[in-house]
């Protein structure tokens, strides 16, 4: 397999472990504001809340900057506290490109699913040399 094999989005393993480690986290977090924002969506988030979410975000954001979608991308405001309904808003645009991210770096080689990483392709070139 050639350096890039072709493939047109390369990642890393530092950011799909990003990835792997935040986004089941953040959807947990979707969740829940998705259900009390279902009850109350003119209510006010705590400071607390806002904190908890902004620390995956923040985690969230060192991967999804630099994507194409990354530039709609914002933590909460914890001066200004948002409605629940707000946060609701903000955290789908991560929902969305986090699934932009999945969708540009994994894809079905060798008869299953892999991360396309830099360090994926160099083990698969190692391998292509051995044999």
């Amino acid at each position: 397999m050639s350096d890039d094999a072709g493939f047109e989005y390369i990642t890393t393993n530092a950011a799909v472990e990003t990835y792997t480690s935040s986004a089941p986290i953040f959807e947990g977090l979707l969740k829940e504001v998705r259900e009390l924002s279902k009850k109350k969506p003119e209510a006010t988030m705590s400071a607390g809340k806002v904190k908890l979410i902004n620390r995956v975000l923040t985690d969230l954001l060192t991967i999804l900057k630099d994507e194409p979608a990354g530039k709609y991308l914002d933590e909460l405001d914890d001066d200004a506290l948002p409605q629940m309904s707000d946060a609701v808003l903000t955290m789908v645009q991560f929902e969305t490109a986090l699934t932009s991210f999945r969708v540009r770096y994994r894809k079905y080689v060798y008869n299953e699913y892999y991360w396309i990483t830099s360090e994926q392709l160099a083990a698969w070139n190692e391998i292509d040399e051995e044999e």
